[in-house]
């Protein structure tokens, strides 16, 4: 068994072991040190030549080191050290383990051996008054009044101090100077004895308190393990923690059944390995968290990022966009120029013969194409949008539910969903690429680019699969809209089955086709009636055709409030995003109800009522 003390060790004194297959030896010393690079070299090239391993820290305050090997090797070194202009005296602690406890031999040079970041605390020149172990019991035994201060870190008191010792509250010894400035101000006249594991951190801490004005400090020689070697466990509860693998040592010095948790590295006594929260090498009951706990955490994070991605907005500078173009089986054959005019002839066969002519036609490999080559069914191709900026849009996307299967999130508006027209990078399906790259989430419906609230996406295709074919196409999925309407309906519960067009009208809308429009199904419900003369509506879309609630409703007679694309009296506009100063529209996705593809539970979920609702 390896008993080593310290990190590196806090320990200066001096236990030689038996023979042993490893000896261990640690020791610290405060001392004016020159020439470190040479020294570093020198050290390094006899370790490894004597085949020991361990760190030996070099500053020019000092040396702190711990390094393990033959007996006899360990031995040259540590004549070798005391060769060195002021470690002649250095102390040296000796233990012995049954194997070596280290892979590699490092030697590194430090600003300090033991961090604290105080300027002027040189214990080589300075320190506080000692005070032995035997002394500090016997001033216990005798009940004199004295502050003992536990200058440890949170999670090393966890295991146990002094009775009725004052704990500093740091986690790092570098957070010590602030928390000595908290102190209460009367014990700047009292006795206190600083106190550590072996004795390091004192050798600054007493220091530093005595410049902050402490009247009578002084620093307990050799820290507890020198007082459990001495005096043991008295006026002590628990054990202490040390800086290796036994975690802790009882007054006894002998290794307790406390460990470290592997995830949070909070020490844990055996009590603390009886708790349901236990779980060796995961968690324990200072790090576990609930599903719910870590999901909050994650979704933090997530929108933290977000703001990152989205400030300022990815596609307010120009850049060059290169969209692609599928050659569907109807063009099969023909010139590329064909091609272009029948999937995109809103832009005109002059200006398509133009951007070939620049080059803006291109392969995959960004290989320029002419306008007269034939294209095949299933090509791909690019059409190079040079220098774009993109309209301003809400990236105010609010995460509500995130797990390995699907994320549910509140979209706000306007926002498209996907790449389209004027959009890019501007776009929901982009900002979540971003933030949880290399995945690709994809959204299992859709909304409009104008209409906010929930949707739910599948994380990967797996799961988009099973969401998309069992539940949303379906109808598996429950979903409830908030919508604010011109007029008053008549009736207080209505139905609207008109068939929706397949295919897009001006600027994209949709419209009523008793002939040939895919089957709708729409179910309306009046809330309120207001007096300015629009109304507040339940609306559940049995089917999902596009723009479905707004089609219906238009088609009714009452359009949605601040619709740009659907006015009233049938009139059609030609306005498909609103900008970002415009009034919002009066659509909302309100609730939302699916089963999870993984747990079978269903999962619903309902947002606040947008401001234009209440």
């Amino acid at each position: 068994m390896l008993i080593f003390i310290g990190n590196l060790p806090e320990s200066g004194y001096d236990a030689r072991p038996l023979m042993t297959a490893i000896t261990n030896l640690a020791a610290y010393k405060f001392a004016r040190l020159t020439d470190l690079k040479s020294l570093r070299e020198r050290l390094i090239a006899l370790c490894k030549g004597w085949g020991l391993k361990g760190t030996i820290l070099l500053s020019t305050e000092g040396v702190n080191l711990f390094v393990a090997g033959g007996q006899a090797e360990v031995e040259s070194l540590l004549a070798e050290l005391h060769q060195i202009p002021g470690l002649e005296t250095m102390e040296f602690k000796f233990s012995p383990s049954d194997g070596q406890p280290f892979n590699r031999m490092l030697v590194r040079i430090k600003k300090e051996i033991i961090a604290f970041g105080v300027e002027g605390i040189d214990p080589g020149t300075y320190t506080s008054p000692r005070l032995s172990a035997k002394e500090l019991k016997q001033w216990l035994d005798e009940g004199r009044p004295v502050t003992l201060l536990d200058t440890r870190n949170d999670y090393e008191v966890k295991l146990g101090t002094f009775r009725n010792a004052v704990t500093i509250g740091v986690d790092s010894f570098r957070d010590f100077p602030e928390a000595v400035r908290r102190l209460p101000e009367h014990l700047k006249n009292q006795p206190i004895v600083t106190f550590c594991t072996g004795g390091i951190r004192c050798e600054k801490a007493a220091p530093f308190m005595e410049r902050e004005g402490f009247q009578h400090i002084y620093q307990l020689d050799g820290g507890i393990l020198r007082y459990f070697e001495e005096c043991g466990g008295a006026h002590y509860d628990g054990e202490c923690f040390v800086f290796d693998q036994r975690v802790g040592v009882d007054p006894g010095l002998c290794e307790t059944e406390s460990t470290q948790c592997f995830n949070c590295q909070t020490p844990l006594s055996a009590e603390d390995q009886l708790d349901a929260r236990y779980e060796a090498g995961r968690t324990c009951p200072y790090c576990f968290k609930t599903s719910e706990e870590q999901m909050r955490e994650n979704i933090a994070a997530r929108h933290e990022e977000l703001r990152r991605l989205t400030t300022p907005l990815p596609g307010s500078q120009p850049y060059d966009n290169h969209r692609p173009l599928t050659v569907p089986p109807a063009h099969d054959g023909a010139a590329m120029i064909d091609f272009l005019c029948g999937i995109l002839g809103h832009v005109g066969r002059e200006e398509w013969l133009h951007r070939c002519e620049q080059n803006r036609i291109l392969t995959e490999q960004f290989v320029p194409v002419g306008a007269l080559q034939v294209v095949r069914s299933g090509g791909r191709f690019l059409q190079l949008q040079p220098g774009i900026t993109e309209p301003e849009v809400n990236a105010g996307v609010r995460l509500l539910h995130e797990d390995e299967a699907v994320l549910v999130l509140e979209k706000p508006a306007p926002l498209p969903m996907h790449p389209c027209g004027r959009f890019n990078r501007h776009t929901l399906q982009w900002m979540l690429n971003a933030l949880y790259h290399p995945q690709k989430p994809r959204p299992s419906h859709r909304l409009d680019a104008n209409t906010t609230g929930l949707i739910v996406c599948a994380r990967t295709r797996h799961f988009a699969g099973l969401l998309q074919q069992h539940q949303f196409a379906q109808g598996g999925v429950t979903k409830v809209y908030l919508v604010r309407v011109q007029g008053h309906p008549a009736e207080d519960e209505f139905v609207c089955e008109a068939p929706i067009s397949d295919e897009p009208g001006y600027a994209g809308s949709r419209s009523i086709d008793e002939d040939q429009g895919q089957e709708a199904r729409t179910e309306f419900k009046v809330l309120r009636r207001d007096e300015n003369g629009t109304a507040i509506l339940e609306a559940r879309p049995i089917t999902g055709r596009t723009n479905q609630i707004r089609v219906h409703l238009w088609q009714f007679g009452h359009p949605v409030v601040e619709d740009q694309a659907y006015l009233p009296d049938r009139r059609t506009g030609d306005k498909q995003t609103l900008d970002l100063q415009d009034e919002p529209l009066c659509l909302h996705a309100w609730k939302l109800s699916f089963q999870h593809p993984l747990t079978k539970h269903t999962m619903s979920f309902e947002t606040d009522w947008p401001a234009w609702a209440k």
